[in-house]
C-alpha cells in the first residue's frame, strides 16, 4: 500500500519515546516536496536501523522543510509524558522555518498552540507519506541521543533497549538505581526512589 502524498504545505509530525523510562521524548514535524518523493518511507517502527538511517538522511535532503525537537526527562516529569510530546510535538512544528498550511498528527490527540490548523490521524505513519517520515526523523534523532547516553551511563545498556523496559534494563535499575535521565515520574524508576 503506498503511503499518500498531499500537495501543498503539509507537516507530517510524530513522535518517539513515550514509552521509555530513560531518555527525552522526540518528536518531528517534515513538510515533504511533491516533486521529490521519497521511496520506501514508512512507520519506523517498521524499518530496520540501517533503512532508518538512509531514509532519514534522504528526508533531510529531499524535504521542502523539516525539524525535530525534544522535550527531556526532567519536562516529561514535570509535566507528564502526554504533555510533553505535545510540547516536542509544538516545538518541532514551530522550528520548520515554513508556516504550515495543515498540520497531520500520527494519534487521537492535537497538541494544543500549534501554528495552524491540525488533525489526528490514528496511525498515520502507516498511511500518510509525511507522517511516515517524520516518525523516520524523530526515531533516528531520539536513538542518536540515546547512544550518547549509552555512552555517559554505560551500566545501564541504553544502546541495546533505548531506555525501554525491557527486563535487562529493569535489572540494571535495581543494581544501579535511578540515573539523571531516568523518568523519576515512571513507575519502575519511582519504586528504585523508595530504597
Amino acid at each position: 500500500m503506498s503511503l499518500q502524498v498531499f500537495p501543498g504545505r503539509i507537516a507530517g509530525i510524530d513522535e518517539a519515546g513515550r514509552g521509555p523510562l530513560a531518555g527525552p521524548v522526540f518528536a518531528a514535524a517534515v513538510i515533504l516536496d511533491p516533486e521529490r518523493p521519497i521511496a520506501g518511507l514508512n512507520d519506523s517502527k517498521k524499518l530496520n536501523a540501517a533503512t532508518r538511517e538512509e531514509l532519514a538522511q534522504q528526508i533531510r535532503e529531499k524535504a521542502l522543510a523539516w525539524a525535530v525537537a525534544e522535550a527531556s526527562s526532567a519536562e516529561i516529569d514535570r509535566l507528564n509524558i502526554l504533555q510533553a510530546t505535545f510540547l516536542a510535538m509544538r516545538r518541532a512544528c514551530l522550528a520548520l522555518g515554513i508556516v504550515p498550511e495543515r498540520a497531520l498528527i500520527d494519534g487521537n490527540k492535537i497538541p494544543p498552540d500549534l501554528p495552524c490548523a491540525a488533525e489526528a490521524i490514528v496511525k498515520g505513519d502507516a498511511k500518510i507519506a509525511a507522517i511516515a517520515a517524520a516518525s523516520i526523523l524523530a526515531k533516528t534523532g531520539r536513538d542518536a541521543v540515546m547512544l550518547e547516553l549509552a555512552r555517559q551511563y554505560p551500566q545501564y545498556g541504553f544502546e541495546r533497549h533505548m531506555g525501554y523496559p525491557t527486563a535487562a534494563h529493569l535489572a540494571a535499575l535495581r543494581a544501579h538505581g535511578p540515573c539523571p535521565e531516568h523518568r523519576k515520574s515512571y513507575a519502575p524508576v519511582a519504586q528504585q526512589l523508595l530504597f
